[in-house]
């Protein structure tokens, strides 16, 4: 969003650090200046903010069409930095072992604790940050994808604009026969913040909630999904004006297109549950 020029020039610093072969870097500008940036560094502005996705769709096609340019795309947040420097060799490695991978999931440390939230392990036994595994989700801030991937199982949801649009790729990529991993050893650097500090946060997760849901999952699925779903929001108890927002955008996301609908396979949906989170939840 360009207001955050130190932050990155300390991202793109910690990536041209990283071992191995150079990594190839284009910096988007959504809706918004690109501030200067190294020497090297690619940089596209577009005239209006696309939303997280399509922001990082448009960096996708810098790439070539579906980034197929390259073998892997990286993609981290502009206030985030890679604090090691083995992290490009760490993906090149687990891509190049594992033919069935095509996702991974970083481990999102705060700077000066150190701290992994919970939030930020995608998986339902989240106590211990420090441990890697198959997972059914990834953080959108921090992960590597293989470009095999985005060419099979599509873009990320431009529609979406903010929240879920991780899930939607995630859910697709498992659904066409790939992995996705949580790597613990693959370290982003981030400030520890909320993500209800977003004005739109309550009525676009619940708008994209359902959204997923209609995209993605079986039919009979989707009604459990999605009322599993609104029980644990009133379980946490938000405010008045937050469940407002929330019970707008859970009415907007049936009132409104989704996109294409393409309903996983039920062999997908006893995959998910196998790794732990079946579709429901």
């Amino acid at each position: 969003m360009g207001n955050r020029p130190d932050e990155l020039r300390a991202l793109l610093d910690s990536v041209a650090k990283q071992d191995g072969d150079p990594v190839e870097t284009v910096v988007v500008g959504n809706g918004a200046p690109v501030p200067d940036v190294p020497a090297g560094v690619r940089t596209v502005e577009l005239p209006e903010n696309l939303g997280i996705p399509g922001g990082r769709n448009v960096g996708i096609e810098a790439f070539g069409p579906a980034g197929t340019d390259v073998d892997i795309l990286l993609f981290l947040d502009d206030d985030g930095l890679l604090p090691n420097t083995d992290t490009a060799e760490l993906c090149r490695q687990a891509f190049a072992s594992d033919p069935e991978l095509g996702i991974i999931s970083f481990r999102i440390a705060d700077p000066d604790t150190g701290v992994t939230a919970r939030r930020h392990v995608p998986r339902l036994r989240a106590s211990d940050p420090m441990h890697s595994s198959r997972v059914t989700t990834f953080l959108g801030g921090a992960n590597a994808v293989r470009t095999k991937v985005i060419d099979e199982a599509g873009p990320l949801p431009g529609e979406f604009f903010y929240a879920h649009e991780e899930t939607d790729l995630a859910w697709r990529a498992l659904d066409a026969g790939w992995m996705i991993d949580y790597r613990s050893d693959m370290v982003l650097h981030h400030p520890t913040t909320a993500p209800s500090r977003h004005a739109v946060y309550h009525r676009m997760v619940a708008r994209n909630r359902v959204w997923l849901a209609r995209r993605n999952l079986p039919a009979p699925l989707v009604p459990v999904y999605l009322g599993v779903w609104m029980l644990l929001t009133l379980v946490r108890r938000p405010s008045g004006a937050a469940l407002k927002a929330w019970f707008g955008g859970f009415k907007e996301g049936w009132t409104t297109p989704c996109g294409p609908r393409r309903p996983m396979k039920w062999r997908t949906v006893w995959r998910l549950t196998r790794l732990g989170r079946p579709p429901v939840i």
